[in-house]
């Protein structure tokens, strides 16, 4: 039976045995919903994982779980579903960025809050900071347009500082300054350089500087180092300091799971752990969670659609630890 005549059996019907019209709209509309959320998040992993040349219509649906034919229906085509990922991408950042933007009296304090908000977002989100700043270089010019776009409205924040300026900057410095610090983030992204956060101070004195001068920027290189840094990194450099959970065998093979498959279901877990009881599994993975060590990005997703479970960066460095004390010891 095809997947319209799986449907037609599952819908409601009415007092006489009539499908609802109604009801057969809303779980169509509900599947599709579904499939999209599934196609935009493994566009995102499979870019972080290979980039643009891997990103195939066949390695996208794999990642996804779903048909060639299931893709087509959503997407006209790759580009499409790569501008709709970066959309969702813009999106998400900027309900970070705008916010805390928003919040300071002062130009120079907007710039420093903006991007601190950025680049944690990116720090969280690896996959998502990769295919902005790294793959829709390579995408197709539909993408590129957008990304202009993108650009343009980050230049013209950047441009209010001619409203403070001590002198009058050259006609090109927002541009100039946006594009030096894209070009020192896709670096440091290319070569797995550690936390972006790192950044956030020299970067908000490189953009501060044309519009306020040297001591101004040399102050904002001078400040401590973000909230909650040397912490994350006293963390990453320890990672079993102070945690919550006990591990065992079984904990490092969920973990060792999730780390070969990020976006892997409870289901697909418990098969590849040798967990076969439902309830045990659910109940490891919401310790797993509540230590800080996996994170579920399945949620807030359309009702019905699985679990999607990835690694922490300090999920990622306990995996890290144990699969070389493995090696060692085997």
């Amino acid at each position: 039976m095809g997947s319209d005549g799986a449907l037609a059996m599952k819908m409601s019907r009415d007092s006489n045995g009539r499908v609802s019209l109604a009801q057969a709209k809303r779980q169509g509309a509900h599947v599709g919903e579904m499939q999209r959320r599934r196609l935009l998040l493994a566009v995102g992993e499979v870019l972080a994982d290979g980039g643009v040349e891997a990103a195939t219509v066949g390695s996208i649906s794999r990642r996804a779980g779903v048909s060639r034919r299931t893709f087509y229906e959503v997407f006209e085509d790759r580009e499409a579903c790569f501008l709709a990922a970066f959309e969702q991408a813009i999106e998400r950042i900027g309900e970070d960025i705008g916010p805390a933007y928003d919040r300071q009296d002062t130009w120079s304090a907007a710039i420093r809050a903006g991007l601190l908000a950025l680049l944690e977002q990116f720090d969280e989100h690896p996959e998502l900071a990769r295919m902005c700043v790294v793959e829709t270089l390579r995408a197709g010019p539909e993408v590129l347009r957008r990304r202009c776009r993108v650009i343009e409205a980050l230049v013209a924040v950047v441009d209010k500082g001619r409203a403070v300026a001590e002198s009058e900057p050259l006609p090109l410095t927002a541009e100039g300054v946006v594009g030096g610090a894209l070009s020192v983030l896709h670096a440091r992204l290319l070569e797995n350089g550690g936390p972006l956060v790192e950044l956030a101070n020299p970067l908000t004195a490189m953009i501060l500087h044309p519009y306020v001068g040297s001591l101004a920027a040399r102050g904002e290189l001078d400040r401590p180092p973000p909230h909650g840094l040397a912490a994350a990194s006293e963390m990453l450099r320890d990672p079993f300091k102070d945690l919550s959970i006990r591990f065992t065998y079984r904990t490092a093979r969920v973990m060792a799971t999730i780390a070969a498959e990020p976006g892997a279901s409870n289901r697909l877990i418990a098969e590849s752990s040798g967990i076969s009881d439902e309830g045990q599994m659910s109940r490891l993975l919401r310790r797993l969670d509540g230590a800080g060590l996996i994170e579920n990005r399945g949620e807030g997703h359309v009702r019905g659609e699985p679990n999607a479970w990835q690694l922490t960066p300090r999920g990622q460095a306990i995996h890290t630890t144990l699969t070389g004390v493995e090696a060692v010891v085997g």
